[in-house]
């Protein structure tokens, strides 16, 4: 909501009086949160920057940047701003930069990204398949990504070209696409399922569980904890697992139960003997999101890497 109504406060303004380049310094300063780094940044003189600063300060009405430490923090009102602009200023760098002529079928580019197990496991065999019929030169190395925050900093130091997961930070400095929604069942043993199409609350608490968690131990309390505390109820956690493959061959054979991703259940039904039920609870969905740096619609092959990626999700929806 905030970004619909700064949109509409830039499109009634005089835009003959916007002077681009204040967009660039905004941008530069939202980035580096510095004024002598975001002033390099663009090629200008730290006076010069200084001057834009205070112009800017003038055509929102607002201080935008305060001092902080040795740097400066954004005010409401510029993080509102940072999405508009940076968009627009993305649009006409998009629109100006020249077509060098990328032509995937014979490039020859190496994309490095950092994925979640989910990610590994819905979407990056989806991509291969992609990648190998449209692009055969074109190498995919894909990176663990367990710290995000870790993951965020890499990205923006451009050792990663982007991010795909769920529960991923923000950043000014990048862009969060959203590829689609994720919603959780439960997975049985097949023959036990068969006896019972639907899975009771009382049995979803009296049942052991398996769980995974890539941090080790029994993880932290979840949403489905949370869920579960709303009615008084616990679950046993029976098996702790670190990785996420590990789960569907845990349960198939024995009385576990586990909570996982559906489209990561439903991709071990035919590699082990377990079926798909549904919660006897209501969970919240979560979203995969692809993040990547600004600049990327700057490189050619980069964006068509993104939208290829994009097009994988799709297939998925």
């Amino acid at each position: 909501m905030k970004s619909i109504i700064v949109i509409s406060i830039i499109a009634v303004m005089n835009l003959a009086a916007v002077d681009l380049n204040l967009l660039v310094a905004f941008e530069a300063l939202m980035e580096e949160r510095h004024v002598t780094r975001a002033a390099e940044r663009i090629g200008l003189a730290q006076p010069s920057m200084s001057s834009a600063l205070r112009r800017l300060r003038a055509l929102f009405a607002d201080e935008l940047f305060l001092r902080a430490g040795a740097g400066m923090q954004p005010t409401e009102k510029a993080l509102a701003l940072a999405g508009p602009i940076g968009e627009a200023l993305r649009q006409i760098r998009g629109a100006l930069a020249p077509d060098p002529g990328f032509d995937p079928a014979t490039a020859r580019r190496r994309f490095t990204i950092a994925a979640t197990d989910y990610g590994d496991l819905v979407l990056v065999p989806e991509l291969s398949r992609l990648l190998r019929m449209e692009a055969p030169g074109i190498d995919l190395a894909v990176r663990p990504l367990t710290d995000t925050t870790a993951a965020l900093a890499k990205l923006e130091r451009a050792e990663l070209d982007a991010l795909i997961g769920g529960h991923l930070p923000d950043s000014p400095r990048c862009v969060r696409h959203r590829l689609f929604e994720e919603r959780f069942v439960c997975i049985r043993d097949a023959a036990r399922a068969s006896r019972s199409e639907a899975l009771s609350l009382e049995d979803y608490v009296t049942l052991p569980h398996a769980l995974f968690s890539a941090a080790g131990g029994d993880g932290l309390p979840s949403v489905i904890d949370a869920l579960l505390a709303r009615h008084r109820l616990k679950r046993r956690v029976a098996v702790t697992l670190a990785h996420v493959v590990a789960v569907p061959f845990a349960v198939a054979g024995t009385d576990l139960i586990a909570t996982m991703a559906e489209r990561v259940g439903r991709r071990f039904t035919h590699l082990a003997e377990i079926a798909v039920v549904m919660p006897p609870i209501d969970i919240p969905a979560f979203a995969i999101d692809l993040i990547h740096r600004v600049r990327a619609a700057e490189d050619p092959a980069l964006r068509w890497f993104l939208d290829a990626v994009d097009r994988c999700a799709a297939r998925l929806r």
